[in-house]
């Protein structure tokens, strides 16, 4: 295989506030190929956005400290000039954040949004440029793309202003495509419609990406692999097929059956993860997952889990064996997982 576009190793990412250090981001390594899907996975707060926009630079304030190496292409990030930062964010990497409305100015005209993103990366006329734009705006799925250039984002539905999103991220052919929480208030329908297009952009660009979600299932058509995160760690990371026929976490077990099956019965409630995810400020000691984990023992509590090989690069970071935890699956059978999932 040929070398990884993206590289992660170590990342940390920490804020210091009044009420103390908030470890946000602890130790996230992993690579990533050209044409190939991460899926992160994991509750909110667990550090899934902030890796990524500490990867991205978009962490620049005077009490964020990082720390790690992210390397694009071989090129270190972590630690380059805002300068540096400037030339690659939106032309090699890129992302789509999760509010449409928020992220694009509500003032100017898609049309205009979009070229400005083609002219600041390269020296091409405003007429290159919409050309461009409008060639986006057709590829994303886009009706009447012509007039959409001239209509302002309040005027367009939320699927088609995370269309827009989409165009105005890979515009410029970025090699590596973060996609944070693409799909968050929109309805089932068009849900479906944007993985789609990502998978689908994905495949014709040969596109690097990274999909952010709380969602087991929304990775599950489109990520090779899966990295779950908790309490800012990757603790369990494998191939999609492989994590999801054999997760070997209780904390992917909880994400796992609280996906509700879609021909159960209208009454049946569903599964849920007991207790809180632990405050950043004060993570507890030893595995932080170990106060909702229903098998924990009391030295689970002593010290931190390494993330290791469990076997065939499934990586795991839990106190319990191996053969503990195929048993523990086993005994409860994929309980309450969509069949589609297993």
């Amino acid at each position: 295989m040929s070398a990884p576009i993206l590289e992660v190793k170590d990342l940390c990412v920490s804020f210091e506030t009044e009420d103390g250090v908030v470890r946000a981001v602890d130790g996230v390594s992993y690579e990533l190929h050209r044409g190939r899907a991460l899926g992160v996975v994991g509750e909110s707060g667990s550090g899934k956005s902030v890796s990524s926009l500490a990867i991205m630079g978009l962490l620049r304030t005077p009490n964020v400290r990082i720390s790690g190496s992210v390397k694009l292409n071989g090129q270190e990030l972590v630690g380059a000039g805002e300068a540096t930062l400037r030339a690659i964010r939106g032309k090699r990497i890129a992302m789509v954040f999760q509010d449409p409305l928020g992220s694009l100015h509500p003032l100017k005209r898609i049309g205009t949004q979009l070229v400005e993103a083609v002219k600041l990366h390269e020296p091409v006329s405003r007429t290159v440029a919409r050309a461009r734009a409008l060639e986006m705006l057709k590829l994303v799925g886009i009706s009447d793309a012509a007039g959409r250039l001239d209509a302002h984002p309040h005027e367009l539905s939320g699927g088609m202003r995370q269309r827009v999103m989409i165009a105005m991220a890979l515009i410029n052919g970025p090699e590596v495509l973060f996609a944070d929480e693409p799909t968050t208030a929109l309805d089932v329908t068009v849900q479906a419609q944007i993985l789609e297009l990502v998978a689908r952009l994905q495949r014709e660009l040969d596109t690097a990406v990274v999909m952010i979600t709380h969602d087991l299932g929304v990775v599950a058509e489109l990520a090779d692999e899966i990295a779950v995160m908790y309490a800012g760690r990757v603790v369990e990371r494998a191939s999609n097929e492989e994590l999801l026929a054999h997760p070997q976490h209780p904390y992917t077990w909880g994400l796992l059956a609280s996906i509700p099956e879609l021909d159960g019965p209208p009454e049946e409630r569903l599964a849920s993860i007991a207790g809180l995810p632990p405050s950043l400020l004060a993570l507890p000691s030893g595995c932080s997952f170990y106060p909702r984990c229903p098998h924990a023992r009391p030295d689970h509590a002593e010290r931190v889990p390494a993330l290791a090989d469990a076997g065939g690069g499934h990586l795991v970071a839990c106190h319990l064996d191996v053969a503990e935890r195929r048993r523990l699956w086993a005994s409860q059978a994929a309980a309450g997982v969509p069949e589609a999932l297993r």
